[in-house]
């Protein structure tokens, strides 16, 4: 059943902490099949979905450097989580009917394929999901930067983060009940109050493609639907005021 939507093709970012649920690391398969399911309902909607996973919840590059690990050779390990992550995400959209499809930036042919632009935009104009691993393929960027790279090279009307509350604050609010809350904000706004949405490279190409950046809590049940109808709250990053 296709219905209306503003975005009709989007890219969501999750990170590897919001699959954790209340575990300390790791992955919580119920908190997995909780996404997958809204992402399986935002499918039916006629909207064509893609994914970047973060690594956070098995291996993080920048504590692994901190603990003395050479940087490139920490997030070429965090590489490989978010690998570990894709699958996982695509095991629990398949179990759903969804099908689905991963592509990495570090190729693995056994598991999974390899990312090629073309073939992506093809899957994803097919109706199926398209789980983007690995980051960029490339140590010292974010997923976050891979999730704007990605949104753009896929031609996506939206980049949404789906984050641990619903929106962005002036404070972490599990932390400072009285931070304020934002519902619109520019991409300067966010770089120049340095924000904690995405890192600063991931806020500029977003940009540069005039990419409009949704921020909501992924947590919430259909909250992911809710959003590309325009509903619910979150905060919405663009160019305008």
């Amino acid at each position: 059943m296709t219905v209306p939507t503003a975005y009709k093709r989007a890219l969501l970012k999750v990170s590897g902490e919001a699959l954790m649920g209340k575990r300390d690391y790791g992955l919580d398969y119920d908190t997995v099949a909780a996404i997958a399911a809204d992402i399986t309902d935002v499918v039916a909607m006629g909207v064509q979905v893609s994914l970047v996973i973060g690594g956070g919840n098995i291996f993080r590059g920048l504590s692994g450097a901190a603990r003395g690990m050479e940087r490139a050779q920490a997030d070429y390990m965090g590489m490989l989580a978010t690998v570990m992550n894709a699958l996982a995400m695509q095991n629990a959209l398949e179990r759903r009917g969804t099908d689905t499809r991963v592509l990495s930036a570090i190729e693995m042919a056994s598991i999974c394929e390899p990312y090629i632009r073309r073939r992506a935009i093809r899957h994803m104009e097919k109706g199926r999901v398209v789980i983007f691993a690995a980051g960029t393929g490339n140590p010292f960027f974010t997923t976050d930067t891979a999730a704007a790279l990605r949104a753009a090279e896929m031609g996506c009307d939206v980049l949404l983060k789906g984050t641990q509350v619903d929106g962005v604050y002036s404070a972490d609010p599990h932390k400072f009940p009285d931070a304020e809350r934002y519902a619109q904000l520019t991409y300067l706004d966010v770089l120049a109050r340095d924000l904690a949405v995405m890192d600063a490279s991931a806020i500029s190409l977003a940009r540069e493609n005039a990419l409009p950046i949704v921020v909501f809590d992924i947590h919430e049940p259909g909250g992911f639907a809710r959003v590309l109808r325009g509903e619910g709250r979150f905060t919405k990053i663009t160019d305008e005021r």
